[in-house]
């Protein structure tokens, strides 16, 4: 039953138990999910994918899923679902580390853009989309694809295959991407950026040869941008801003045709920048060295300027103030100094 992008409204209506499929999503339901999943008592229902995001849910989610042990595919993103993942999905806090084992038949977990917060176990290997949370912790290890592409939402049932994205970003993951990553040569995006993420970007990455869109901006990675991204020719999108990157972008058709804020906050040189290399690929240190000094001339400038002037008018000041005699002397010059300019004035008569 595909009831999707319409204008339904009130609180999700009660099914029948030989729905396999259900997508609400898109809609304009709202309250919460009790009345849905709680009214029946003892009842096995057949359902097999629930697709309610992009709706207006709210309060926190019941208590409520031993009747839905046939659920493999969950989608509740954007919603303003609130509290902890209820205990009889077995969630208190975080995620435990045997989430991915107990709950084998769900295939997909997408949590986007909630409130959910816990720490990421590396036992969780299902498809995921965690994107805008406050979850911690590493990146699994073993953990398969996500359903975002460049900011594209896809429209998912049955076909897998769509899954082919991996999207973690706005959280508070750290520690490095595993190199496992790389593997995932069918992966077409990923996105982990907005963490605390550290390490070097995997120099394998030119291996998953059908990426289309990378994003690992505002992380803490360091080192140089693997030369592998030349072999990226079906690169569509890149953003590897704010992080500690450095060194020369490698050359290839793909990266030099992005724009510049693609490569900003780093210390990166070569096209599309418009910071040369020196011979050995990274930045000339005058270049660094010319910014620092001028910057640190002008703020010398104002600063000499300030103390200059207060020097002088104490030292002129506190001298006439403090000494009486060298202010009777500085008055009388002054006093000769106009008889002297008053002297040298013609004189007008007027007759």
């Amino acid at each position: 039953m595909y009831l999707g992008s319409n204008n339904f409204g009130g609180s999700l209506p009660r099914i029948s138990t030989s729905i396999t499929e259900l997508d609400l999503s898109n809609n304009l339901f709202s309250k919460g999910l009790s009345n849905f999943l709680c009214e029946a008592k003892n009842v096995s229902y057949n359902l097999e994918i629930l697709n309610l995001d992009r709706n207006n849910l709210s309060e926190e989610i019941p208590n409520c899923w031993m009747n839905w042990s046939k659920l493999k595919d969950l989608i509740l993103r954007e919603n303003n679902l609130i509290g902890s993942i209820p205990r009889s999905m077995e969630f208190v806090g975080g995620l435990p580390s045997w989430l991915g084992m107990r709950f084998s038949t769900f295939i997909v977990f997408i949590l986007r853009s909630n409130k959910f917060n816990g720490e990421l176990p590396q036992e969780l290997c299902q498809i995921l989309d965690l994107a805008n949370n406050t979850f911690v912790g590493i990146i699994p290890r073993c953990i398969c694809a996500m359903v975002t592409n460049k900011g594209n939402k896809y429209q998912y049932d049955t076909i897998l295959a769509l899954f082919t994205s991996m999207d973690m970003s706005s959280n508070n993951l750290y520690g490095d991407i595993p190199i496992s990553l790389t593997r995932l040569v069918g992966l077409r995006s990923f996105n982990f950026s907005k963490n605390n993420l550290t390490g070097r970007i995997p120099n394998d990455i030119g291996d998953m040869k059908v990426l289309e869109s990378i994003d690992l901006s505002e992380n803490q990675f360091y080192g140089q941008i693997p030369q592998s991204f030349s072999s990226l020719s079906t690169l569509s999108y890149l953003n590897l801003s704010d992080n500690n990157l450095s060194g020369m972008i490698p050359l290839s058709t793909q990266l030099q045709s992005f724009d510049p804020t693609s490569f900003q906050g780093n210390k990166l040189c070569g096209l599309p920048l418009l910071v040369n290399c020196s011979s050995n690929g990274s930045i000339p240190h005058h270049e660094y060295e010319d910014n620092e000094s001028d910057k640190d001339e002008v703020d010398w400038f104002y600063i000499s300027m300030a103390i200059g002037f207060a020097l002088s008018f104490w030292g002129v000041c506190g001298s006439l103030f403090f000494k009486r005699s060298w202010r009777f002397a500085y008055f009388r010059f002054l006093d000769r100094c106009w008889e002297m300019l008053l002297s040298k004035l013609p004189v007008y008569l007027d007759i």
